[in-house]
């Protein structure tokens, strides 16, 4: 199968610090990942240069079939959705959600073209979908955390992408609205033609049973990366955050305690 996404000895390197050293990584259609890392494990260094807005030192990159430097990635983007809370500060305080969502399909923010009968029906199903059709015409000055949060998962839907990422899409949430939205993400997994999922996450909580695989980091470096049940464990978890730390289940989700780490 053709990978979603690849990265092979992929290096960022700023003045005279090494941010990420040696990258590989690999994402197939049908795969969810969870990436998990302590502050400064470079999650957000390895998203930015996916993305097209940091360009890497050496190494290779392959999007969607498009392969860094001889793909327009800003075209590549428009295939790819992204749920994050650096774009609540971009929409504007009076925009109605439906026309957030819309947004969506144009890789706009601050909507300024007229919404079609289309974009609007679309907008509207993808908000039910997510349990929020009644915030379609409420202004995102008056959406909480938690209803933001589906309006943009139901903006990144618009443009059908291929891969969803969600960076610590649950940060700011009450643990409520945490749960409530993760249920959504658990819909989304399962639902035919889902798109591939990236949850960048510090807790373990959040990984739910749809989420197949893990990639794990550590000081720009990969710890581990692979199957859920290879990566997820005692002893990786604890190399990764340089901390005593056992791992735990109760009610089938996962749990993370400080103890005694196997040899």
């Amino acid at each position: 199968m053709e990978p979603i996404l690849e990265v092979t000895d992929l290096r960022v390197e700023r003045g005279h610090t090494t941010i990420l050293r040696g990258i590989n990584w690999r994402v197939l259609p049908g795969e969810h990942w969870a990436m998990l890392g302590p502050n400064g494990c470079g999650k957000t260094t390895l998203l930015k240069a996916l993305l097209g807005y940091l360009s890497p030192t050496a190494g290779e990159m392959s999007l969607l079939g498009s392969h860094y430097g001889g793909a327009d990635w800003r075209e590549v983007r428009l295939k790819l959705g992204i749920v994050t809370s650096a774009l609540q500060a971009s929409v504007p305080a009076a925009e109605p959600a439906i026309e957030t969502v819309v947004s969506g399909r144009y890789a706009q923010l601050d909507l300024w073209m007229k919404v079609t009968r289309r974009d609007a029906i679309e907008a509207r199903k993808l908000l039910r979908f997510l349990g929020g059709g009644h915030l379609a015409e409420r202004e995102w000055q008056f959406l909480s955390q938690g209803e933001r949060q589906r309006v943009l998962i139901a903006r990144a839907l618009m443009a059908h992408p291929q891969l969803l990422i969600l960076d610590e899409p649950c940060a700011g949430l009450d643990p409520v609205a945490r749960e409530e939205f993760l249920r959504f993400v658990g819909k989304l997994a399962v639902t035919p033609r889902a798109p591939a999922l990236v949850l960048v996450t510090h807790h373990v909580e959040e990984i739910l049973p749809c989420f197949s695989h893990a990639l794990l980091l550590r000081d720009g470096a990969v710890v581990a990366a692979g199957p859920r049940a290879q990566t997820l464990t005692t002893r990786r978890l604890s190399e990764t955050f340089g901390a005593a730390l056992r791992l735990g289940r109760r009610a089938g989700r996962y749990q993370l305690s400080f103890g005694a780490a196997p040899h």
